[in-house]
């Protein structure tokens, strides 16, 4: 018998709940192709080991950018390898349900649900991110109250403020995650002249990227290859110098959240005080960026439990619990 499946497929990553079992793999959205056979070399964590580091006829790619999907065929091939990985075959057909930006387009709509039936699915629903962000932290999103959740994710940021079942405000920015390690890799290059990866710019983030000033700042060594020379070089860069670098980015994730609130009704909008803003998705793993958004908002902001499983816990409820939340989907038209 096949067993339902939720999927948050991500610009980051990508992870998959199954009914009953809970989460079942959890790996990052890159698929790594020979360019001249167009045959799958790699997935996962094995092929984000190759970002950057392959010979020319070897690309490992992102089929999703900005929260969309880039390349249609490769997504398709992605969505099923993950199926396979999970134990879906021809003869036992899962019920789907997917969880995509809520600032999707409708032929992005068509693309995730064909992708998803053509991978071999019997029926594919779509879940917009920050409604299941807040089925997924234990919301109280039935009730005629207002619930702010922010979700920071790879290519897009959403802010959505939800009462009674329903979105009631939304605001999102195709900025993520992404736009801040690529705010490194050019701050280093224009700083200091030196080129950097996508994923030394991601360690430099997470070791010591900041959005607010922290008590515990320390300098990280960063190498990289001269741009002059073409040498190798090792620069020493600095807590302050990366929060200036990402400001950019990080400042429009804050302006999205500050344009929802605008939005707001004014009964809703008294209740975030008592609620405050819920954090959910990795980019809201980024240090003092709580607090950043409090002192922007002036409303209290908690990062939840499981940020980074948050979305996919809240498709795996409406799979748990598939009659009472079909109501959650969205719209295919």
């Amino acid at each position: 018998m096949a067993r339902d499946l939720a999927i948050d497929l991500g610009t980051a990553n990508t992870l998959v709940y199954e009914r009953g079992s809970g989460i079942v793999l959890n790996e990052p959205s890159v698929i790594a192709l020979n360019s001249r056979t167009q045959d799958v070399l790699a997935m996962g964590h094995e092929a984000w080991q190759m970002i950057g580091r392959t010979p020319s006829y070897i690309v490992a790619v992102r089929p999703l950018r900005k929260g969309a999907i880039t390349d249609f065929e490769v997504t398709q091939r992605m969505i099923r390898l993950l199926m396979q990985r999970v134990g879906v075959s021809r003869f036992n057909r899962p019920r789907v349900v997917i969880c995509v930006p809520s600032a999707i387009t409708a032929v992005e709509k068509r693309a995730v649900t064909e992708a998803a039936r053509r991978a071999g699915a019997a029926e594919a629903h779509l879940l917009e991110q920050p409604m299941a962000a807040a089925i997924g932290a234990g919301l109280p999103i039935h009730e005629p109250l207002g619930n702010m959740v922010v979700d920071i994710g790879g290519g897009t940021s959403e802010v959505a403020l939800i009462s009674l079942g329903g979105v009631v405000a939304l605001e999102a920015v195709r900025v993520g995650s992404f736009d801040i390690d690529a705010a490194i890799q050019t701050w280093v290059r224009r700083e200091y002249g030196i080129a950097i990866g996508e994923r030394t710019a991601e360690e430099i983030k997470v070791t010591i990227g900041s959005a607010w000033p922290t008590d515990d700042e320390f300098a990280a060594e960063v190498r990289g290859r001269e741009l002059m020379s073409g040498l190798p070089k090792t620069v020493v860069l600095t807590a302050a110098e990366v929060r200036d670098a990402i400001d950019e980015p990080v400042s429009a994730m804050a302006e999205a959240v500050v344009t929802c609130l605008g939005q707001a009704p004014a009964e809703l909008a008294q209740d975030l005080i008592g609620q405050g803003i819920h954090l959910v998705g990795g980019g809201a793993l980024l240090r003092g960026f709580d607090q950043r958004l409090s002192n922007d908002t002036a409303v209290p902001v908690n990062l939840v439990d499981a940020p980074l499983e948050c979305v996919v816990l809240g498709a795996g409820h409406c799979i748990e619990a598939y009659d009472q939340l079909r109501a959650m989907f969205m719209d295919e038209r």
